[in-house]
């Protein structure tokens, strides 16, 4: 698909911000990003010799997903060991050859950190659960039944089910917001979080430069072990899950305190970086919160798009109004795309626009105010994969088959190679399959042509890199009507306008004369379906 580009405007000398203010992060979720020896998997390793390609799309920062040790029931967010390497992905030599590779290529590296929760193999359970006279016999959420012998509350499992689960040894039950392989963290027992802040400094002394939090909003829970209230008059829903206000069994206020000794540690190392995770019905509340002045995380970012079932330009702008560039106000992050969400061009618009769409999305993506997240893949354009039920891995997919996009669809191998066995992914067999028009969209092939979705976004991360308005500046909605979104991002004297039309139609234009890039058709006085300009104003 065609497009006009013009030479962005170059101002960025030596940066007035924190590398991770505006930066552009790319998720590596190591499962699918580049295996080396051939159990299909991939590993640290294939990280690190792939690391060329993901530092040449210009991003400022990678984030890993988990690679700990793990029995991999949720593929590595059920953590057996926090300061270990699973086999399956190498050794601390092959992550500590990684950060050493990205750093050398001027990426800086955050990985994820899953506070909430650990395995149930790992061994503070073991001894937690061992008896309830153990040092470690709190460190989990353990409860007496009712007298009936049934959990003691309500509460249910994001994956289906109570979140309870019946533990003979302490003739108590546990509590598990996730997988009851998933057993909860007792995070408001001081010595829980001690031990939590000794695995962050773990990490920092082997120089990572920050950190995504994992469900941060899920660390606390009430200790009165209150029901939560029904959802009235629900719609349709696939768990359990859906039929509650979860008011009791997360988003407790003291986490927000827990946060602040986190980034203190954090800045104890000096330029490192805070991200959380926070999603549910009080995420934007709870994002605030966590981000609030300068003793709480750098950032947050929920599912306002993550979920979306369409991008429309209201949904845009109400996400974009609710982070004012105002004191005390924390700074916004967002991603189209992650392991959790379904690809967003599979989502957002019919196969017929799909070309044009991706494009206009990444310049979308490009152009809002916050730190900006790529997932693996997104850079070349993929699809959502239709995995097969006797394929599929993901825990939530299989209990909620097939009423759910299932996870696995995006986390399908990144295709390297066009016309090798697998892609170039691995010399076995993928432990996903790829989608039917991945070849054509593999690295190699766009990489030869300059008119690829991948050369594009290489273009658009190169303008928000350049473009102080882009990066940092302030952003105000000047519309947000059925088709066209329009806002003007300002830093300094630089004021940028962005026009997107998220319509299948064309929609009337008044532009300018300081065009900086473009998808699409642009004319002098209408958009095309999908088409967007950026113009410098002043």
């Amino acid at each position: 698909m065609p497009h006009v580009e013009l030479a962005p405007v170059s101002r960025v000398g030596t940066s007035p911000e924190p590398w991770w203010k505006g930066a552009t992060i790319y998720q590596i979720y190591p499962r699918s990003f580049a295996d080396t020896d051939g159990d299909g998997i991939g590993d640290l390793k294939g990280i690190a010799e792939r690391l060329d390609h993901v530092a040449s799309l210009g991003v400022d920062c990678i984030w890993i997903s988990p690679f700990y040790t793990s029995p991999m029931r949720d593929f590595g967010y059920d953590v057996a060991d926090y300061c270990g390497v699973d086999p399956i992905f190498g050794t601390l030599a092959d992550f500590d050859a990684v950060v050493a590779r990205a750093h050398a290529l001027g990426l800086k590296v955050i990985i994820d950190q899953v506070y909430s929760h650990t395995s149930d193999q790992h061994p503070w359970f073991i001894e937690s659960r061992s008896s309830r006279g153990n040092p470690r016999a709190d460190w989990y959420v353990w409860a007496d039944p009712k007298s009936d012998g049934s959990p003691p509350n309500n509460w249910q499992s994001v994956f289906g089910g109570p979140s309870w689960t019946w533990d003979a040894r302490r003739e108590q039950y546990y509590h598990h917001n996730f997988l009851k392989e998933q057993p909860q963290l007792n995070c408001r027992l001081p010595a829980v979080q001690e031990a939590l802040l000794d695995i962050t400094r773990f990490w920092l002394d082997r120089g990572v430069d920050g950190f995504r939090f994992d469900a941060i909003n899920f660390m606390m829970h009430d200790p009165a072990l209150t029901d939560n209230p029904p959802v009235e008059n629900p719609a349709k829903r696939t768990r359990p899950f859906d039929f509650q206000h979860h008011i009791h069994n997360q988003s407790q206020p003291e986490i927000a305190l827990f946060l602040e000794r986190l980034r203190s540690v954090v800045d104890s190392y000096g330029d490192r970086f805070a991200l959380a995770e926070v999603g549910g019905e009080q995420a934007l509340k709870e994002m605030h919160e966590y981000t609030e002045g300068p003793r709480r995380l750098h950032s947050a970012y929920g599912f306002d798009f993550l979920y979306a079932d369409q991008l429309t330009p209201q949904i845009v702008a109400q996400a974009a109004q609710h982070w004012p560039d105002r004191d005390g106000v924390g700074w916004p992050s967002w991603a189209f795309e992650n392991h959790d969400a379904p690809r967003a061009i599979s989502r957002w618009v019919a196969p017929d626009h799909a070309d044009q769409f991706a494009r206009t999305k990444m310049l979308l993506l490009g152009s809002l105010r916050g730190s900006i997240i790529l997932f693996q893949g997104e850079e070349l354009g993929l699809t959502q994969v239709d995995v097969p039920f006797e394929r599929l891995q993901d825990p939530e997919a299989i209990a909620n088959w097939p009423q759910t996009l299932s996870r696995d669809g995006v986390r399908t191998p990144m295709p390297w190679h066009a016309d090798r066995p697998a892609h170039g992914f691995t010399s076995g067999e993928p432990w996903l399959p790829f989608g039917p028009d991945h070849a054509e969209l593999a690295v190699d092939r766009q990489s030869a042509d300059p008119t690829s979705m991948l050369a594009f976004t290489r273009s658009v991360i190169a303008l928000r890199s350049r473009t102080p308005a882009l990066r940092w500046g302030s952003l105000d909605v000047n519309e947000a009507g059925p088709q066209l979104l329009v806002f003007e991002r300002t830093y300094g004297s630089q004021t940028v306008r962005c026009t997107f039309n998220l319509s299948d139609t064309e929609a009337p234009l008044r532009r300018h004369n300081g065009a900086m890039m473009t998808t699409g058709p642009v004319l002098a006085d209408a958009l095309g379906p999908y088409a967007a300009l950026i113009e410098e104003i002043s």
